[in-house]
């Protein structure tokens, strides 16, 4: 079975709940058979059950860690994309709120082509990356869409070996198919080129 981010040999990992799943023995991503992975339909639907509530306030202490990121570093009228924003992006709404100049692109709830004909200063992913079904494509794509000196930022749960990946409650969301450890990030940072990794307690970011 190849990896599909590095395209390397992997070797089987564990077979849980019903699903099989390897792991990379180049850039140590663990990802689903293919032949486990949900059909477009199927995913959508499991998607459509995701309750994001702009007001909710414990979705946005959720999602401050990557607002604080970017207020931080950018300011308003950078350009900034939230890929993968889903049917209601709280990122977005608190961003635009401090009048913050940000795009949208998800390609079930909001396949705004146009915005991937720009490039950005920043862009933001949360709880994305974990559903790409061809990380490597997408990897490849998010590069193209930053500037030079742009940041990436990425929020996901990242595996490690303190975890018992059979009881670990990340995996067991039907649309999390592939899974980074801290290995997987810098893998990403050197095949890509960017200048800096940096993997903070809730999400990592990477500098073109």
């Amino acid at each position: 079975m190849h990896c599909p981010l590095c395209q390397s040999q992997s070797q089987p990992f564990s077979e849980t709940h019903q699903r099989i799943y390897y792991r990379c023995t180049v850039c140590d991503g663990i990802f689903l058979d293919p032949s486990f992975l949900l059909s477009e339909e199927k995913e959508k639907e499991r998607y459509q059950l995701h309750q994001n509530d702009v007001n909710d306030e414990g979705y946005q202490n959720f999602v401050s860690p990557l607002v604080d990121a970017v207020l931080n570093n950018f300011e308003a009228d950078d350009l900034g994309l939230d890929f993968g924003s889903g049917t209601n992006s709280v990122i977005t709404s608190l961003l635009k709120k401090k009048g913050y100049n940000i795009e949208t692109y998800d390609p079930f709830f909001d396949p705004n082509t146009n915005a991937l004909e720009h490039i950005y200063d920043y862009i933001v992913s949360c709880e994305v990356i974990e559903h790409f079904y061809q990380p490597s494509k997408e990897f490849a794509l998010l590069y193209s869409l930053l500037k030079p000196g742009g940041i990436l930022f990425c929020k996901t749960n990242l595996y490690s070996s303190s975890i018992n990946f059979e009881s670990w409650w990340y995996k067991n969301d039907a649309t999390h198919v592939f899974f980074y450890s801290e290995k997987t990030a810098q893998w990403i940072n050197e095949h890509f080129d960017y200048q800096k990794l940096k993997i903070l307690k809730t999400y990592f970011y990477l500098k073109k």
